[in-house]
Formats: C-alpha cells, sequence, structure tokens
C-alpha cells in the first residue's frame, strides 16, 4: 500500500491496475502483429503485380466482411464476455497469417488468394476490433478513461514504428519472413489475454439469434444518429481519412516519386509511428482538458495540409517529415475521438456502436486505400495524394457547420451517455 501512495504523492495519479496493464500489454502484440502485417501485405503485393490499384483492393478486401459482419459483431461484443470474443478473433488471426506466410513462399503467387486470405482476416477483425476497443474503457477506473485511452495509443503507435522497420529488414530475405512477425504477435496477445479479469459491465440481455442481432444493431445506429456528438465525430474520421489515405501508397511512392528500395519505404511506415508516439506520449503525460472540439478540427486540417506536402514532394526527409506530421495530427484526432465516443454511450451499447465505429474506421482506411489507389490510376500518383488532401480540408469545412455540439465541447467532463432508447 505505501509503494501506491508513494506513485500517487509523485504523480498525482493512481497507479493503474495489474489486469489494465496486462490488457495494455496485449494490445501492444496484436497492434504490432496487424501493423506489421498490413506493411508486408503490401509489399507483397507490389513485388507481385507491381499496381498502385492492388494497394487498394488490398484496403476494400478487408472492409467488406467487417461492413457485412457488423450487426452480429456488435451484439455478439455487447452479450458475451468481450476478453472471449477478442480471444477467437485471434486465433482466426493466427491462422490467416500462417496461411499467408505458406502462400507468400510461392515463386507464382497471384493476387486472388491473398485478397482471399485478407477477407478472412477482415471477418477476424470485425470482431477483433470492437472487443479490444471497449475493453479498456471497460476496465479503466474512474477517472482514468483519458490516461488509458492515451497509453493505448502510445502501445499503438510504437508497434507502428517497430513493426514497419522489422518488416523492412525482414522482406530482404524473403517476402514470406514478414508474416512470422504478425504470427508472434497475435500468439503472444492471445496468451496475454489470459491473465486479464473480467469486466462487470453490463451486458446486452435481449433474445439471442441473427433477426435479433439485426434488430440489436439498429438500435445502436439510431443511438449514434440521436447523438450528434458520436455521430459527428465518427463520420468526421470516416470522410476526412477516406481522402487522405495516402500511406496505402507508400510502396509507389518510394519507388516511383522518391526512388528507395523497400528497406526505405519500411522507414517511411516507421515515419507515421514516430510522429504518431511523440504525441500519443505528450497526451499520456498532458492529455487535452480544454477545446476538444476544436482540438479535433484543428488537428485533422493539419493532417490534409501534410497531405498534400507529402504529395508534392519528391525529397525523401521532406517525406519523412510530412508524414510525421501527417501521424502527429492523426494521433491527436484519434485521441478526442477514443475519449469522447465511449464516454457518450451507454456501455452496454458500446459493442454495437464501436463496431459501427469499425466499419466508419475501416471505411476510412480501407476504402481510402481504394480510393487513392484509384485515383492515382486514373490522374497519376502525385495528383492523387493532393486532391486526398484538398478533400480532408472541404470535409473539415462542412463538419465544422454541421455539427457545432462537436465543435463546442470544451472539456472532456461535459460528455455524457445520452438514452439508450
Amino acid at each position: 500500500m505505501s509503494g501506491d501512495h508513494d506513485v500517487i504523492a509523485e504523480t498525482g495519479r493512481p497507479p493503474l491496475p495489474f489486469g489494465i496493464k496486462v490488457l495494455l500489454s496485449a494490445l501492444f502484440a496484436s497492434s504490432m502483429a496487424n501493423r506489421s502485417q498490413l506493411v508486408a501485405l503490401g509489399l507483397l503485393v507490389f513485388d507481385v503485380t507491381g499496381r498502385e490499384i492492388d494497394l487498394g483492393l488490398l484496403g476494400l478486401a478487408e472492409f467488406l466482411p467487417i461492413f457485412i459482419m457488423a450487426p452480429f459483431s456488435g451484439s455478439v461484443t455487447d452479450r458475451f464476455d468481450r476478453r472471449l470474443v477478442y480471444l477467437l478473433g485471434l486465433l482466426v488471426e493466427i491462422a490467416a497469417a500462417a496461411l499467408l506466410f505458406l502462400y507468400a513462399r510461392n515463386p507464382a503467387a497471384s493476387i486472388g488468394p491473398i485478397l482471399a486470405l485478407v477477407v478472412v482476416f477482415g471477418l477476424a477483425r470485425s470482431f477483433v476490433a470492437p472487443a479490444s476497443r471497449a475493453l479498456p474503457i471497460d476496465l479503466a477506473p474512474k477517472g482514468a478513461v483519458e490516461r488509458v485511452v492515451a497509453l493505448r495509443s502510445v502501445s499503438f503507435q510504437v508497434a507502428g514504428i517497430v513493426g514497419p522497420i522489422v518488416v523492412g529488414q525482414l522482406f530482404r530475405f524473403g517476402r514470406s519472413w514478414p508474416f512470422l512477425l504478425s504470427i508472434a504477435g497475435f500468439s503472444v496477445a492471445a496468451l496475454l489475454l489470459q491473465l486479464v479479469p473480467q469486466s462487470e459491465v453490463s451486458r446486452l440481455t435481449t433474445p439471442k439469434g441473427p433477426r435479433q442481432a439485426i434488430r440489436d444493431a439498429v438500435d445502436g445506429l439510431r443511438f449514434m444518429r440521436r447523438s450528434p456528438v458520436v455521430f459527428g465525430a465518427i463520420s468526421l474520421d470516416l470522410f476526412a481519412v477516406l481522402f487522405g489515405g495516402a500511406v496505402a501508397l507508400l510502396p509507389a511512392i518510394g519507388e516511383k516519386r522518391l526512388g528507395v528500395d523497400e528497406a526505405a519505404v519500411g522507414m517511411l511506415y516507421s515515419a507515421v509511428g514516430v510522429g504518431a508516439l511523440i504525441t500519443a506520449m505528450v497526451l499520456s503525460v498532458r492529455p487535452i482538458r480544454r477545446h476538444v472540439g476544436l482540438s479535433l478540427f484543428g488537428a485533422i486540417s493539419v493532417f490534409g495540409l501534410a497531405t498534400i506536402a507529402l504529395g508534392l514532394t519528391t525529397n525523401y526527409l521532406i517525406a519523412l517529415v510530412a508524414l510525421m506530421i501527417l501521424s502527429s495530427a492523426d494521433a491527436v484526432s484519434v485521441f478526442v475521438r477514443a475519449t469522447i465516443v465511449p464516454l457518450a454511450t451507454p456501455e452496454e451499447m458500446r459493442g454495437r456502436v464501436l463496431a459501427v465505429e469499425n466499419i466508419f474506421i475501416g471505411g476510412s482506411n480501407e476504402l481510402g486505400s481504394l480510393e487513392s489507389g484509384l485515383t492515382a490510376g486514373w490522374f497519376g500518383l502525385a495528383p492523387a495524394v493532393v486532391i486526398g488532401g484538398l478533400g480532408t480540408l472541404a470535409v473539415v469545412v462542412i463538419w465544422m457547420r454541421r455539427f457545432p455540439e462537436l465543435r463546442r465541447i470544451n472539456r472532456f467532463e461535459e460528455v455524457r451517455a445520452g438514452p439508450a432508447h
């Protein structure tokens, strides 16, 4: 007890429970595996086909199962122990990563089987995402939600730095090797999850069945639509990042615009993690306390401007800096949204709302990848990135006028969960 009192006296904050620390470690391992696999898939597909549009198809293959399964994954996450839902999803991800490792060893590999395995991975992610995002909020002690969200972001960004660097080096030895890192990360996360305690949050108690799952999902959608804060925050992310999905084009940008090899492309991906990590670490110590809504819109504006800079440059160092700024701004917007949305959602509805939000996030990232790939195919690589940044800035202007309740949020303490019905 005296040790805990010493920590409180030195930091002004109580220590986090053991279960939260283990959960954050599991989330780090899972993020490491996921981020590594995304980079490995991009390098693999571009090595197999050499076409930018196929990088966009990767995003579509992962997004479609998330979109289709959202009514069921949300209800399952609200109805059952979220640790179990997370664990089962991890096991499927391990299997998908293992099959990708084996197939990547085939010299005659083609895009079709790779996309099919990505669909399997997307099915698992449709359950993993809402469960893993709800658990930290469920287990966070009172008054520590912002800190837990910030630490979760730190672990995610560290994974985003280390993973791509390792993948870039492993790719030199063979295009199948990076998938071993994914298998290891998902496996460690599954083992650590056994030590996480069960949360005591309220669960969904409606009758079971596929029709009821759809009704429950509709209830979640109705709640989101009634809440301008939740709907505004989630839809802002969808449309802003939909236009700013330039990171998906980094393999092509590295080769065609910057003239660098796979290892240097890995460093570009890591620059995304570096900028976000620095910001997440600052937020874990000094989280945003005031002008929350304006901070969200300001961060996304910076994201759009940095995207434009990335599209215009042919200098490797400038591209690295632009990616760091872009990712730093994105980290601020993610922190604000990841804190606002759960606080504004009843706990027995978090799975459904986060499952729908996962569609929006998946839509922004995966469909953003598709948009960038298609635009690059139509207009060229550099114009595609610049157009995306301009689109992001336009979204900021429209959403500031459309959702004044979101813009006017001053402190997180002002956010309250609305009625479920």
